[in-house]
């Protein structure tokens, strides 16, 4: 368990980073840093917690970025523009914030007197359009240029390269993470299981993209902050990058929305809509780096990650 230590959280206030500071802020001081663009904290039953600190501002503010940062111990950089639907229509942003914003953040901790580690998250886009039980040594595969969907994938990758370029050179403790289609309780912004819950709740039609053959493998937000925790402590995690998912929890959107309807009991129907933009057709996890390395294996399977996300939605609802 990570202690008395004082932990920087960039997008902080974000659907990821503001669970993982439940996990922390006991016992540990955070600074959430955060333009509040998505704000999942101000739901949390510890936002006003007393060990807590949010700091709003921008990675792309350097200044204000390393003074944040100054005098901590663990650095986690979750901030990032994400997003289909947000990242086509403002690309030139998604690669700015991206690359130059990590940029930031890792200059900023290379500075420090003393680091104990820097979590950078990255992304499963890094592995294309067909990814099959992909591993962290397996090449990437962006699409074309000029795709817009890519921008994400191609500035995520340039984080990971640079982080990596940071711990060989400098010896700056640094872990990548890749998180592989993350949902649960909180989520905000975009995000195929929230929509469906929530228009399911309300007995409203599912909407899918394209035929719905698509396959994913789902990871519940409490299974990527302990696989977060992981890359953050263990000794093993530094200079690596992991993937951080569930390749057990597989299905198509036909699926997952099927699946939604059934675990609910819900009256929705299934739509299928038709949207501009190159899609993912396969993306599964091998996740057994990361066991063998750190100890993570997911727990939460998709009819367990449904309910409870669902029970979260039912009671924010309400409130």
């Amino acid at each position: 368990m990570i202690k008395g230590k004082k932990i920087f959280i960039t997008g902080g206030a974000g659907f990821i980073g503001s669970t993982l500071i439940g996990q922390l802020v006991e016992h540990n001081k955070i600074v959430a840093f955060d333009n509040l663009s998505r704000n999942s904290l101000q739901n949390k039953p510890y936002k006003e917690h007393p060990n807590l600190k949010l700091v709003v501002g921008d990675v792309l503010d350097y200044d204000a970025l390393a003074k944040a940062m100054e005098d901590s111990d663990i650095i986690v950089h979750c901030a990032a523009i994400a997003g289909i639907d947000t990242v086509v229509k403002n690309t030139v942003n998604t690669m700015r914030v991206n690359m130059v914003g990590s940029a930031n953040v890792l200059e900023a901790a290379s500075k420090l007197e003393h680091c104990d580690r820097v979590v950078c998250f990255s992304t499963s886009e890094v592995f294309g359009t067909n990814a099959f039980r992909s591993t962290e040594l397996d090449k990437t595969s962006i699409g074309k240029v000029g795709e817009a969907r890519w921008t994400y994938a191609v500035s995520k990758l340039a984080e990971e390269h640079l982080a990596i370029a940071y711990y060989q050179d400098q010896w700056l403790p640094v872990t990548v993470v890749r998180p592989f289609n993350v949902y649960g309780f909180g989520q905000v912004g975009e995000g195929a299981i929230r929509i469906f819950i929530e228009r399911a709740l309300n007995n409203k039609p599912l909407k899918i993209n394209g035929d719905g053959t698509q396959i994913r493998a789902w990871c519940y937000v409490d299974d990527m902050v302990r696989g977060t925790l992981l890359a953050m402590e263990h000794p093993k995690a530094v200079g690596e990058s992991f993937n951080i998912g569930n390749q057990r929890a597989v299905t198509t959107i036909y699926g997952l929305a099927n699946t939604v309807i059934r675990v609910l009991n819900s009256k929705s129907t299934i739509e299928f809509v038709y949207k501009e933009y190159a899609d993912v057709e396969l993306r599964i996890p091998d996740v057994s780096k990361a066991k063998n390395l750190i100890g993570f294996e997911a727990k939460v399977d998709l009819d367990e990650g449904i309910e409870r996300t669902a029970k979260y939605y039912r009671k924010h609802a309400s409130s």
